[in-house]
């Protein structure tokens, strides 16, 4: 029987969550702008990019250049929680499924990692993790500067 993982880690804003929100959902082409060491680029290849079953390819730097397709699962925006699965590129070859949840509410963002190892030598994701905490503190000083 299959095993799901789940990591779960919270971080600190400053920024209003509604727009930490808004960055995700409805600007994550803003993201390679923001964060241009880490995001090379965000490209919509179906739907309006902020709702449920469009998809994204995303080009990003952890180690190395990294190609991700994600499709976006689910979108809360009065809890303003937004649930992506990526779908294809680099990750997919050692997680046979991988979701990641945002929620930003009051002063956090709080992630959650829900993945399946494609054996038992795949390492659990804490690249990712950091990935994610890194980007989020960069988008919360932009946020501070605009």
């Amino acid at each position: 029987m299959a095993q799901i993982w789940k990591l779960e880690f919270e971080t600190q804003i400053k920024s209003p969550s509604k727009k930490f929100f808004d960055i995700y959902l409805n600007n994550s082409s803003l993201l390679p702008k923001i964060c241009p060491a880490k995001i090379r680029s965000v490209q919509l290849l179906e739907g309006d990019g902020k709702s449920v079953g469009s998809v994204r390819l995303w080009t990003y730097i952890l180690g190395g250049n990294v190609i991700a397709k994600d499709k976006i699962d689910a979108v809360d925006e009065e809890n303003r929680s937004v649930t992506f699965a990526l779908i294809g590129g680099e990750v997919t070859n050692y997680f046979k499924s991988f979701r990641a949840t945002l929620q930003a509410s009051g002063n956090s963002v709080k992630w959650t990692l829900e993945y399946e190892k494609a054996n038992d030598n795949v390492p659990t994701p804490h690249s990712h993790v950091e990935f994610l905490m890194n980007v989020a503190r960069e988008v919360d000083e932009y946020l501070l500067k605009t």
